[in-house]
This record gives C-alpha cells, sequence and structure tokens, in this order.
C-alpha cells in the first residue's frame, strides 16, 4: 500500500468531513463542489483498494489480513453510499450523514496503513 496515498485519502476525508459540516450548519444541500471532493475521495479509496488487494500476500497473521481486507472491501461503499444519501435526503441530517462517512472513510483508511506498516 502507498503511504502517501493514505494520507491523501485521510487528508481528503478531513476535508469533506469540515466541508459537510459546514453545509450542516449553515443548512446547505450538497452541490457539484461536495460531490467532486467525494468523487475524488472514492478515486483514492478505490486506488488503494488495488494496491492493496495486489499486496495482500505481505500480511502474515490470518487475522489481520482478513480485517485488511474488510476494511479495504468496504471502503468504496461508504462515499458513494453517503453521496447517493444526500442527493436523496433533502434536510441537514443529509449533510451529517455524509460528515460521518467521510469521517469513517479517514479512521478506516489510517487503520489500514496502521496493518500494512506492521508487515512491512
Amino acid at each position: 500500500m502507498i503511504a502517501a496515498l493514505t494520507y491523501v485519502v485521510v487528508a481528503v476525508s478531513v476535508t469533506l468531513c469540515l466541508a459537510a459540516v459546514w453545509y450542516a450548519v449553515r443548512d446547505r444541500l450538497i452541490d457539484d463542489r461536495l460531490l467532486a471532493v467525494a468523487a475524488l475521495l472514492e478515486l483514492g479509496v478505490v486506488v488503494l483498494l488495488v494496491a492493496g488487494l495486489l499486496g495482500l500476500g505481505r500480511i502474515g497473521d490470518a487475522t489481520e489480513r482478513a480485517t485488511f481486507v474488510a476494511y479495504l472491501v468496504s471502503l468504496p461503499v461508504i462515499p458513494v453510499g453517503t453521496a447517493l444519501l444526500a442527493i436523496k435526503e433533502k434536510s441537514r441530517w443529509a449533510m451529517g450523514s455524509m460528515a460521518v462517512g467521510a469521517f469513517a472513510v479517514g479512521v478506516m483508511t489510517a487503520r489500514l496503513l496502521q496493518i500494512w506498516m506492521a508487515y512491512a
């Protein structure tokens, strides 16, 4: 897994989280800028998925490998799901769910890096 890409994904997820909180506080609906940040986050997560699956053999412990794969496979679903929910739901709670989803992506990506670095 590429450490620099992981840091970029975490930074984009923090940016999306803060922007979604700001939108929720201002009672604004999702717009193209927020969708562009979510799409950028999705692109980074998909690249992490491919890189992680290609280097899966480096992780020796079966439990850690299972956790790693579960996080890798789950991550691409979160930005898409929260973006679709924010488009469908026209309330400030949609932005709250997008903020929580972006926070979850950041935490799960940081955990992926921890697992990867333990076996690097």
